[in-house]
């Protein structure tokens, strides 16, 4: 067998290869670190601005050198775009956060809310508070009478002086207050700092009896939770809980277990992005075990395999009143996607479910669907991407998907339905489905048949706001069909700008079904409600 020899170019990258980088440094930059305790935290919008930078001066550099040897793969290219981006990201970290000086910038100028109920002085830019910034900005809940429940000290840095002013303080107004934030307030401190802080606005505010709590970004581990301590031992009425960010170990996971009393009155809790992993898992499963009332549980990113995900698909069994689900970018496997089938098709009140990049594969994510087609009548969003879903699974995914005449986004980008698996789910989408905004099968293998079935099958949709079928291989014909389907709603249609008319998979190469005859094959399907 002969394979035809590619000449695949590696420069430039597309316009979304970039943008992607921005978003990944953009991130890194606001993200609590090391460096970060020792240079500072930059703002969101000030690292946008110097994301963007970085990219703009490494893609010159890179597009340079390229221009030295334009008869390259871009190889190099692409290896000095990356290490000029890591050179100057690494310049910004240790430049710190540029805050303008006190002259020009009124430490009132930090608050964004103060109504009488609510203080908020989480205002741009990022800023050190110390002793006289607190005295200035507190000094409203020091007012007699004063009928505060809600309180905001995020995209702050408290010290240890500024602390010590805000302890009295909120001692004081502790038995009125409802809503505690406070996410991100200890940017840039030392680790010993940062403990002491948050050891001294937990003693102020232990006792008091909280519906909302938020400790997210503050680089938090099983320290900061014990740090915590005395106001987490506190709480027997929390109803949200926000641990984000926070580098949630598995022993900071069983920390936090212990530490809360009760979560008999829990609607919502996240952990999104921690290094929680099984046993951490395991731990917080105990908490949604004693959650009946959880609305919203979020444990995405956080390093869990198969243990664990069975614990919390267990666990989340219990929770009947469930309306958002977010467990994306886990390890589950098979095993765990089994699991949660049983725990999902008990969710009636459930509208949004992110089980994207989990492993489940066909087995699993049939599973999945099966379970939701059963249950949840108003969903309204369905992410499935990156599971490794085949053709194989289109016809159960379909039936789900006919069934769900609520659902506003589908997300099934990055497995390997193919034009088989596409036209499925094109057909399922063909009737009703009139609040449909986002359908996204980018990466997956299809052809101009699947492509051309897809956009068909959702160009009228009243309320389409976008088609995302870039990255597949679809014909230059394919493409024109689908821009012609389109012509009337050219802003609906996505980027193509990723895919590739000339792609080969290895079902295709040792002889693939012809794709007209495919779709003539496909044509009479029923999807089974």
């Amino acid at each position: 067998m002969e394979f035809s020899t590619l000449s695949v170019k590696l420069w430039p990258p597309s316009q979304s290869t970039r943008l992607k980088l921005v978003e990944r440094m953009t991130k890194n930059l606001v993200t609590p670190s090391i460096w970060s305790r020792k240079y500072g935290l930059l703002s969101q919008k000030e690292a946008e601005d110097d994301a963007k930078r970085i990219e703009t001066a490494a893609f010159a550099a890179a597009n340079q050198h390229f221009g030295k040897e334009p008869d390259g793969d871009g190889s190099s290219a692409v290896q000095l775009y990356a290490k000029e981006s890591s050179r100057l990201m690494i310049e910004v970290i240790k430049r710190g956060p540029i805050a303008k000086s006190d002259e020009e910038l009124s430490i009132l100028n930090k608050i964004k809310e103060c109504d009488g109920t609510t203080l908020d002085i989480s205002g741009e830019p990022r800023k050190i508070i110390n002793a006289d910034d607190a005295e200035k900005l507190l000094k409203f809940l020091k007012e007699p009478g004063n009928k505060y429940t809600k309180i905001c000290f995020s995209n702050t840095s408290f010290g240890h002086e500024a602390a010590l002013v805000a302890q009295p303080i909120l001692s004081s107004i502790k038995g009125q207050l409802s809503e505690v934030d406070l996410s991100d307030f200890v940017a840039g401190r030392n680790e010993e700092e940062a403990l002491e802080v948050m050891n001294i606005f937990s003693l102020a505010l232990e006792g008091s009896d909280l519906r909302y709590l938020n400790l997210s970004n503050n680089a938090l581990g099983e320290k900061g939770i014990n740090a915590f301590g005395a106001l987490l031992k506190s709480q027997y009425n929390l109803e949200e809980l926000y641990l984000i960010n926070d580098g949630i170990s598995e022993e900071a996971a069983m920390a936090v277990s212990d530490l809360i009393p009760s979560t008999d009155k829990l609607r919502v809790l996240q952990f999104h992005n921690n290094m929680t992993g099984d046993e951490g898992a395991v731990a917080i499963s105990k908490m949604v075990n004693n959650s009946p009332l959880l609305e919203d549980f979020r444990c995405s990113s956080t390093r869990v395999e198969s243990e664990g995900g069975i614990a919390l698909a267990k666990a989340l069994g219990k929770c009947n009143h469930l309306k958002k689900l977010d467990l994306r970018d886990n390890m589950f496997g098979v095993d765990a996607g089994l699991a949660l089938s049983k725990a999902v098709s008990a969710f009636n009140d459930l509208t949004e479910i992110f089980l994207s990049y989990l492993n489940f594969e066909d087995e699993g994510s049939i599973a999945i669907a099966n379970a939701l087609k059963e249950s949840a009548p108003s969903l309204e969003v369905l992410d499935l991407a990156g599971n490794e879903i085949t053709a194989k699974a289109a016809p159960a995914l379909a039936s789900c998907i006919a069934s769900k005449q609520f659902l506003a986004k589908l997300n099934l980008s990055e497995n390997e339905l193919k034009d088989e698996g596409a036209i499925f789910i094109a057909k399922a989408l063909e009737e009703g489905h009139d609040r449909l905004c986002e359908l996204d099968l980018s990466t997956n293998l299809i052809r101009r048949a699947g492509a051309r079935r897809l956009a068909q099958a959702v160009v009228n949709k009243p309320g389409l706001k976008l088609l995302n079928i870039d990255a597949n291989y679809i014909s230059d014909e394919g493409i024109d069909e689908v821009k012609d389907v389109f012509k009337n709603f050219p802003n609906v249609l996505g980027s193509l700008e990723d895919n590739d008319p000339e792609g080969k998979d290895y079902d295709e190469e040792v002889g693939g079904e012809d794709e007209d005859e495919l779709e003539s094959k496909l044509k009479g399907l029923e999807i089974k409600h």
